[in-house]
C-alpha cells in the first residue's frame, strides 16, 4: 500500500484547501499511511490535527529549504507551491508526483511550471474542462477526478436563528471567496441593485473572505438593494439550509464546489456557464446557467425562481439527485488507482 506525501502550501482555506482534506481523512479510514506538508500557521494543518496516524509538516518559507520533509512513495500536490515543491523533490530524487489542478485557467508559460506538468508521474483535473486545459497545455494525457462534497453539518438552533433574523426576506446565498476576478460577485450586486427596483423582498447574504470585501461593500451601499456580508464562516452548512437560493456567479470556476453543496442542501442553485459548471449543471432541469459577467441574465434567472417557487422546487429536487453522485468515496477510489499506477510504475 502506497505512502501518499500530500502538499498544499496555499494561505487561508478554500475549496482546495477542503478537497485536501477531505481525501486525506478519507484514505485515513481506509488505512493508507500519510503525510500532509503543509504551510506553517494556515488552518489546512489545524485541521487536519485530529486525522488518526497522520504525519503532519508545518513548514515556512523559503520552501525548496523544506525538502527533506517531502518523503513517501508518491508525492500528491494539490497547489502550485506544492507542485514546484514537488517538482523539485523528483530532481533531487526521483520520488514520483502528481499534480491535481483545480482551476480552469491555463497555467501560465513560465519553464519551471512547464517543467512541472512535463515531468509528473500523472495530471489530474476536477473536471473534464480543466483536465482538456492541462491536456492541451501539457501535451499529454489527463485524468479527470471530480471534487466530493463534504458533509456539511446543520445546527438547527443556529440555522432557525438565521432564518428568524432574516425574517420574511427571499435569501440569496453565495458562498465563495471575495476575489472578482475569478468569483464574479460585482454581477450579483448589480443583479441585486436591478432587482431591488423591480421587487422586494429579496436579502442577499455573501459568505466568505477576500481582497475585494471593501470594494464590494461601496458597491452594496451604491444601491438599493439588502446585502449582507457574511464573512469566512465555518458552519457554511446553516447558511444553506437557512436560505432560499443559491448563486455562483463565478467568471472562471474548476468545479465549483460550492453549488454541489447548495445542491445537496436542497437549494435551486444559478451559475455561470464556465469550465466544469455546466458538466453537473443542466439548464432549467437541475439548475440554472446564465453568462459570466452579465447581470441582466442573472437579474432575469433569479426573478425566476422568485415568482415560480414550486417550479424552483422541482429543479432543486432534481439538483439533490445530481448532486449525490459526488461523493467523497468515488474520489478516494480514484486517487487509490492513481496512486498504486504510479508506485506500480504503470502511470
Amino acid at each position: 500500500m502506497a505512502h501518499v506525501c500530500h502538499l498544499n502550501l496555499s494561505r487561508g482555506y478554500r475549496g482546495g484547501e477542503r478537497q485536501t482534506e477531505l481525501l486525506i481523512r478519507a484514505l485515513s479510514q481506509r488505512g493508507l499511511t500519510q503525510r500532509a506538508v503543509v504551510r506553517a500557521g494556515q488552518p489546512l494543518g489545524q485541521r487536519l490535527a485530529d486525522v488518526p496516524g497522520l504525519d503532519i509538516q508545518a513548514i515556512a518559507r523559503p520552501f525548496p529549504t523544506k525538502l527533506r520533509c517531502v518523503q513517501g512513495d508518491v508525492v500528491h500536490a494539490h497547489d502550485t507551491r506544492g507542485a514546484q515543491l514537488a517538482w523539485l523533490r523528483w530532481r533531487v530524487s526521483g520520488l514520483p508526483y502528481l499534480v491535481t489542478r483545480r482551476l480552469g485557467k491555463r497555467p501560465s508559460n513560465s519553464a519551471l511550471t512547464r517543467a512541472v506538468y512535463a515531468n509528473a508521474a500523472a495530471c489530474v483535473g476536477v473536471a473534464k474542462s480543466v483536465s482538456a486545459v492541462i491536456a492541451a497545455y501539457a501535451g499529454r494525457p489527463t485524468t479527470t477526478v471530480y471534487s466530493a462534497l463534504s458533509d456539511l453539518a446543520v445546527n438547527p438552533e443556529i440555522r432557525d436563528r438565521l432564518r428568524a433574523r432574516w425574517g420574511s426576506s427571499y435569501v440569496v446565498v453565495n458562498v465563495a471567496a471575495l476575489v472578482d476576478a475569478q468569483k464574479g460577485q460585482s454581477c450579483l450586486i448589480e443583479a441585486a441593485h436591478g432587482l431591488a427596483a423591480r421587487q422586494s423582498g429579496m436579502h442577499f447574504v455573501l459568505v466568505g473572505a477576500g481582497r475585494d470585501r471593501e470594494r464590494f461593500e461601496r458597491q452594496a451601499r451604491d444601491g438599493k438593494a439588502s446585502i449582507e456580508f457574511a464573512g469566512f464562516v465555518d458552519n457554511v452548512g446553516d447558511y444553506l439550509a437557512a436560505a432560499d437560493a443559491f448563486v455562483l456567479p463565478s467568471r472562471h470556476e474548476g468545479i465549483g464546489g460550492a453549488a454541489l453543496d447548495a445542491m445537496r442542501a436542497g437549494l435551486p442553485v444559478i451559475a455561470s456557464a464556465v469550465d466544469g459548471l455546466p458538466e453537473f449543471i443542466e439548464h432549467d432541469v437541475n439548475g440554472l446557467l446564465v453568462p459570466a459577467g452579465d447581470s441582466r441574465a442573472l437579474e432575469q434567472a433569479l426573478l425566476r425562481l422568485f415568482e415560480a417557487p414550486e417550479w424552483a422546487h422541482r429543479m432543486a429536487v432534481a439538483g439533490q439527485e445530481t448532486a449525490r453522485a459526488f461523493n467523497v468515496d468515488r474520489m478516494a477510489d480514484a486517487y487509490q488507482t492513481i496512486y498504486q499506477d504510479i508506485t506500480r510504475g504503470d502511470a
